[in-house]
């Protein structure tokens, strides 16, 4: 390996320290709703986004408050102690789509109607708080 390579290589090895994530795959809810969600934590702090998560009323919110606890014991693992209330933020949280369950509904006159069962998976990132630069809430 080269000396500017090794380097680069390093570079990134350090910014993903203070870094953590968490994923969710197959998710059986579509990509829109799961969205809408997603739209609601990202860039928040992490123990404002959870209370978020707790009290809104989608069916999707549980399922990412859940992953943003997992993304939470994942940073606190890896920095070996507890996260501090302000100390971290959701970084990056994306939602793709899954492969689609297609399935045929009985319709009138001997036709059929196709079913798409959408599905998605999640990726939530987790990062620290710069103390210089201040985050929008």
């Amino acid at each position: 390996m080269g000396v500017r390579k090794k380097n680069s290589a390093q570079a990134r090895k350090e910014a993903l320290k203070t870094q953590s994530f968490a994923k969710l795959t197959n998710v059986p809810t579509s990509p829109r709703k799961m969205r809408l969600v997603a739209d609601l934590v990202r860039g928040k702090e992490v123990f404002r986004a959870l209370g978020i998560l707790k009290f809104s009323n989608k069916e999707a919110a549980a399922r990412v408050e859940k992953l943003l606890r997992s993304a939470i014991a994942n940073w606190e693992a890896k920095n070996e102690r507890k996260a501090e209330n302000g100390e971290l933020y959701v970084s990056t949280i994306f939602v793709d789509c899954a492969p689609m369950l297609k399935r045929l509904r009985p319709a009138p006159q001997g036709r059929g109607y196709r079913i798409r069962k959408r599905a998605n998976h999640v990726t939530l990132y987790v990062d620290t708080i710069d103390k210089d630069t201040k985050t929008n809430d």
